[in-house]
């Protein structure tokens, strides 16, 4: 059994991330590059790190193929149930000063925000969250109260109790106008766990879903939707 100083390991890079935002408020006046630069190379370099250390096993053994696939079209249908509401029901869009500007360095560094902006979202969060929520919180949750490590617990392994926390810190862990759709995708994610038994597949699905999202905001036809980002 490793020590419970590992388990930083699983909290430490969104931690790491809510630490760089915080200080970026803090700032008089930040610089746009610097601070995507951060959000993205600190939580990046700790996963890194860990996972240089073994201490993401769960991550092993992923085989591509069909599954990848199905993988990838589930995060894709994700986006469409993510986004389909804004689209139905303007009115349920959040105010506009929530919503990313990637001209905030300037138009011409406008690329490079992109750029920053996509590898964070769409590479780093789903490692970071994936990792912490449905590998750490819902193998915890079954074990709490027991004498089992949380490792113990194979990874899609389903209980009520884990279910319902997970869903629900997903949830809440989003803004209060995504709390609908976040909890919609939190239910579809748990059960394409249960289905899959892997960490590794729910990583590319909800890396399928953002980097989707990120296109069809970024590249699409339609527009003034950067508050997804």
């Amino acid at each position: 059994m490793r020590s419970d100083q590992d388990l930083f390991a699983y909290f430490g890079p969104m931690i790491a991330f809510l630490c760089v935002v915080a200080v970026e408020d803090w700032q008089p006046d930040p610089d746009p590059l610097l601070w995507l630069t951060l959000r993205l190379i600190v939580p990046l370099a700790l996963l890194l790190y860990f996972a240089r250390r073994g201490l993401y096993p769960e991550l092993g053994g992923y085989r591509w193929g069909l599954g990848s696939a199905a993988d990838v079209a589930l995060g894709v249908v994700v986006t469409a149930v993510w986004v389909g509401p804004y689209l139905l029901w303007p009115e349920l869009r959040p105010q506009a000063e929530e919503a990313f500007d990637p001209s905030m360095a300037g138009e011409s560094s406008r690329g490079l925000v992109l750029a920053l902006r996509f590898a964070g979202f769409s590479l780093v969060t789903p490692f970071a969250e994936e990792l912490l929520v449905r590998s750490f919180l819902m193998r915890s949750t079954d074990a709490w109260a027991t004498d089992l490590d949380f490792r113990e617990i194979p990874v899609g392994a389903f209980a009520w109790r884990s279910f319902a926390v997970t869903v629900v810190w997903f949830t809440f862990t989003h803004a209060s106008w995504e709390w609908p759709v976040a909890f919609a995708t939190g239910v579809i994610y748990n059960v394409w766990l249960y289905r899959r038994k892997h960490i590794g597949a729910l990583v590319l699905a909800h890396a399928a879903t953002n980097a989707s999202l990120f296109a069809f905001v970024a590249l699409g036809p339609l527009f003034g939707l950067w508050f997804f980002l």
